[in-house]
């Protein structure tokens, strides 16, 4: 049993903006718990960050977490260009408003005094966990779709 939780997350949306949905498979001592949603009219970049979100919500604070996207995005954003913006007002470098604030201040509450790991998993290459994450997501972007 390891002492980690273990998350996959993805985003899906069919067209950008369009409906959307997203998945997480959470893995905690063995035990798997799959988060999925889905939005009417979305993007494809909160979908991905909506997954992560979630994911990060269902482990219990102190637990170390191993988060695999796909999205560079989420990745860079969480370890990178967070700080910065925060620090600017939720502005970007260049001065404009920082693109799914809402989101971004949320992500910022819940990875917060946290130990979190985050790996890049290349989309659509065969990564099981990934595709399977993948499917989730574009299930329910399908489903919003309806």
């Amino acid at each position: 049993m390891s002492n980690e939780a273990i998350i996959f997350t993805d985003g899906a949306c069919l067209g950008n903006p369009g409906p959307g949905g997203y998945a997480a498979v959470v893995i905690i001592a063995g035990e798997e718990q799959i988060i999925v949603g889905r939005d009417r009219s979305t993007t494809n970049n909160k979908m991905e960050m909506t997954a992560a979100i979630k994911a990060l919500e269902a482990v219990p604070q102190g637990l170390p977490i191993v988060i695999h996207s796909d999205s560079q995005y989420v990745i860079k954003g969480a370890t990178e260009w967070l700080r910065g913006w925060k620090a600017r007002g939720w502005r970007k470098a260049d001065g404009k408003p920082v693109l799914n604030q809402d989101l971004w201040q949320q992500m910022d509450s819940v990875i917060a005094g946290r130990k979190i790991t985050w790996k890049w998993v290349k989309g659509h290459a065969g990564h099981p966990e990934n595709e399977r994450v993948d499917g989730l997501a574009n299930g329910e972007a399908q489903q919003a779709a309806k």
